[in-house]
């Protein structure tokens, strides 16, 4: 039986505060000493990937007492009772399962009278059928005709991890023969979104997936009125060209709506939800499903790694180890996530997500106040493209903002071209080379305007290239960094009663059930 203790009751977090106070992050990185800790702090993840802390501020006595914590706040133990199918979910008394959407790591899942991993599997097999008849041309539009794109409906983690999972492997797939379908994503309530996609996509030869777990979704539901009204306008049957991806139990499923109905459960949140059929669908119909089971394989050896007791051989809890030292004792507010890769350009708009819907909470996992930070605001964008646009408030800000680089030696493109003396790609990482450096060490300057304090802190993860495994090492590492965070902060990932009130609100003025400063906005906004 795991215990479950707030932070600042554990033994080894006291001591972890004491540590650290006198590290000088410009000093360890100078010279042969930072040389060595490049060569020395780095872990090795799934799909050849690896993890180098190296820029940040710590040490081996840091590192110690984290592992203490580890294993004070008992995470994994914890990782494997989410697994093996215990209630982690307290706000809404569910067990967490999206980990069984790849791979067995425990014992098998019995929920509801079903194995939840042959659940997961008969879907993906179903799933997999489906896109091979499509692409064979034996589901086919009214006219006979082969689909050639595919629209996604959905919000929030229905949207945001599987388009940003499309785009990483997008041009991967056009490099490798392995592009089948066209994909487009509808998620904004906003009709602007719709009619863009709608205004560019070839409606009689797309095929619709409505993404909806309970099948009530507003902002989604919304969304397929106005996708089912282009179709009519066009002279085309609806049910002809939609799928669903939706819970046994609700009203979309075996739905004459539909061409057919995928199923996904309770058991995974929207944000955890690009290994089910929510990314599994639309990623299959794009790359084949030989390429979304490459994805889960990378996603599956990860999460093994996750299972290590040993803090640096497990890159997940290391990573989330040192981000909660950033954030509890050091006192840093945000982090930034910066790939330096074009395809992982909505990567961290879709760990946003992950990260603060499921860590921005106030009480513990029992609902009782908390005494202590919990999640950091995450933000980023793609590099070079950033060094243009914030990285000024970065190096020279009055706030220090610790850093996560993602850096591929090798472009997905297989080709590059020479110009003076380098490729794209050694320029690419050429930059993020040294912005790690000039991040860590600054730059001393008479002039105090083109003086860079340094001592900014910063990981990387390295990988030969963006591939499929790649991507799903990658997404896996940081639902497990966010996962042990949560655990290390004793407090529910896993919902976000948060998204609520406001939809709630905004029922009431559809309704015109409004007084004082919301009806008179409501008023403003023409409702």
């Amino acid at each position: 039986m795991t215990n479950w203790n707030n932070l600042d009751k554990l033994v080894s977090y006291n001591r972890v505060k004491t540590l650290g106070g006198n590290f000088d992050l410009a000093k360890s990185m100078s010279g042969e000493s930072g040389a060595a800790r490049v060569n020395k702090y780095s872990v090795k993840m799934a799909a050849g990937l690896n993890y180098n802390y190296a820029a940040k501020e710590v040490d081996d006595e840091v590192i110690a007492a984290l592992g203490e914590l580890a294993n004070e706040a008992e995470l994994v133990e914890k990782y494997k009772a989410l697994y093996e199918g215990e209630v982690i979910n307290t706000g809404e008394k569910r067990m967490v399962l999206h980990q069984l959407t790849r791979g067995q790591l425990g014992k098998d899942v019995v929920a509801d009278g079903v194995n939840k991993r042959e659940f997961y599997l008969a879907q993906q097999n179903r799933i997999a059928d489906f896109a091979n008849k499509v692409h064979a041309g034996e589901i086919v539009n009214e006219a006979g005709e082969k689909f050639t794109t595919v629209v996604q409906i959905g919000i929030g983690g229905s949207d945001l991890g599987p388009r940003a999972m499309y785009l990483a492997l997008e041009n991967w797939a056009k490099v490798n023969n392995s592009f089948k379908m066209n994909a487009e994503f509808i998620s904004n309530v906003d009709p602007d979104d719709a009619s863009a996609v709608l205004n560019k996509v070839d409606v009689a030869h797309s095929i619709f997936i409505l993404v909806s777990k309970s099948g009530t979704t507003l902002e989604t539901l919304t969304n397929e009125s106005f996708v089912k009204d282009a179709l009519a306008k066009a002279g085309l049957d609806a049910s002809k060209h939609m799928i669903a991806v939706t819970s046994e139990t609700s009203p979309l499923a075996k739905s004459d709506d539909y061409l057919d109905a995928f199923y996904m459960d309770d058991y995974i949140g929207g944000r955890y939800s690009s290994t089910s059929a929510v990314g599994g669908a639309v990623l299959s119909l794009a790359f084949g499903p030989e390429i979304f089971a490459r994805f889960l394989n990378g996603a599956a050896e990860e999460d093994k790694l996750s299972a290590n007791a040993v803090i640096t051989e497990n890159p997940a809890m290391l990573d989330a180890l040192i981000g909660v030292y950033e954030r509890n004792v050091k006192g840093y507010e945000s982090t930034a996530v910066l790939p330096y890769s074009q395809a992982l350009s909505r990567f961290p708009a879709h760990l946003q997500q992950l990260d603060m819907e499921s860590n921005g909470k106030q009480v513990n996992r029992f609902g009782e106040d908390i005494d202590y930070k919990t999640g950091p605001v995450i933000f980023g964008e793609p590099g070079t493209n950033g060094q243009h646009s914030f990285y000024q408030l970065l190096h020279q800000g009055t706030d220090i903002i610790p850093l996560q680089f993602i850096g591929f030696k090798n472009s997905q493109i297989g080709n590059d071209v020479v110009i003076q003396e380098s490729t794209s790609q050694q320029k690419l990482c050429a930059n993020v080379a040294a912005q790690i450096v000039a991040f860590a060490c600054g730059k001393d300057d008479e002039n105090k305007n083109k003086k860079f304090e340094g001592g900014r802190p910063s990981s990387i993860i390295i990988g030969e290239e963006l591939t499929p495994e790649a991507l799903g090492a990658l997404l896996a590492h940081f639902e497990n960094k966010v996962m042990f965070q949560g655990f290390v902060w004793n407090i529910n990932s896993f919902d976000q009663e948060g998204v609520q009130l406001g939809k709630v609100l905004a029922k009431k003025v559809l309704a015109h059930e409004t007084e004082g400063a919301l009806k008179m906005y409501s008023d403003l906004l023409n409702i």
